[in-house]
């Protein structure tokens, strides 16, 4: 089952989305340091959620056409996030509330075992990339994420995927040439 676009699906039923934002190519959905009460849903377009130190920026998820994003840390515990989301190109997303979106979860046992399935495949995804950066070479990172995502290398820039993967963009283009 694709969780995403069910999740999707029940919220459009119950027209729950409360307004639609327009990103601008480069502009921010959500900033540093904000506490984000929102959940979005990708309509077109894409981004990325990063976060920056003080030598580069560090790309750890990417959302288009069809995911889910948000700043996670901080829709989950309340606190300031420490990530940002940003357009990559021009990006058109929905918007639920942290408040409806907890209602709709709680309203039925069903959408609450939805919303724990999103969360647990989005989970694993996040651990198979902590265990790909770790242990893997930059082929094996590249060749890793080429098969789980292949859609990614048609949506994203080339310099953000060498960024997600760790790498530089020239190692990135040596490898796609192999």
């Amino acid at each position: 089952m694709n969780f995403a676009s069910e999740l999707y699906s029940r919220l459009e039923d119950l027209n729950l989305w409360e307004k639609t934002i327009v990103v601008e190519r480069n502009g921010y959905l959500t900033a540093y340091g904000s506490v984000e009460r929102s959940l979005y849903y990708v309509v077109s377009g894409s981004l990325k959620v990063c976060m920056q130190d003080t030598l580069e920026e560090h790309i750890v998820r990417f959302g288009y056409t069809g995911d889910f994003v948000t700043s996670l840390d901080s829709f989950i515990s309340g606190r300031p996030s420490v990530f940002l989301i940003q357009a990559i190109k021009k990006t058109k997303v929905k918007q639920i509330s942290r408040s409806a979106c907890l209602s709709f979860i709680k309203q039925d046992p069903a959408n609450g075992q939805l919303w724990q399935d999103m969360l647990e495949q989005l989970v694993l995804q996040q651990l198979e990339r902590e265990m790909d950066l770790l242990t893997s070479s930059p082929k094996d990172r590249y060749q890793r994420v080429l098969q789980r995502s292949p859609e990614l290398f048609h949506r994203i820039p080339h310099k953000h995927i060498a960024s997600y993967l760790k790498m530089a963009p020239e190692t990135l283009s040596r490898l796609k040439k192999s």
